[in-house]
């Protein structure tokens, strides 16, 4: 299955949101934007979506939004604390600030990740 690359409307609507967070580090994972908190993963884009990690419980309550969805990057591989954000989330720029506040906390209370040696894989 290859993976098509995010539209330029997605990347420009990810550079946009992402201005709330300039601690946040930005780069790139299996091409997409990326934002990272002490070396975790806490939004991106895959292919036309947006995807956010959540705590436990912020996933908990995320899902109860209509059309919100885990993340399944591939079928039957869902990531746990991943999320979907749906597209009405998307359209109220306020709202998807308040969780992305979120995920920003929680990947940021996480233990720091070691860098990986270069080279290791």
């Amino acid at each position: 299955m290859k993976w098509q690359p995010a539209p330029s409307k997605m990347v420009r609507l990810f550079e946009v949101t992402m201005q709330s967070l300039p601690e946040a580090a930005k780069r790139k994972m299996f091409g997409y934007p990326a934002a990272f908190a002490n070396g975790h993963m806490f939004a991106g884009l895959h292919q036309d979506s947006f995807v956010l990690r959540l705590s436990p419980s912020d996933c908990a309550a995320f899902l109860r939004l209509p059309d919100s969805k885990p993340f399944d990057p591939m079928p039957g591989r869902t990531m746990g604390d991943y999320v979907l954000v749906p597209q009405a989330l998307l359209n109220a720029e306020g709202d998807i600030l308040v969780w992305l506040e979120k995920t920003f906390a929680y990947a940021a209370s996480l233990p720091p990740k070691k860098p990986k040696a270069k080279g290791a894989r």
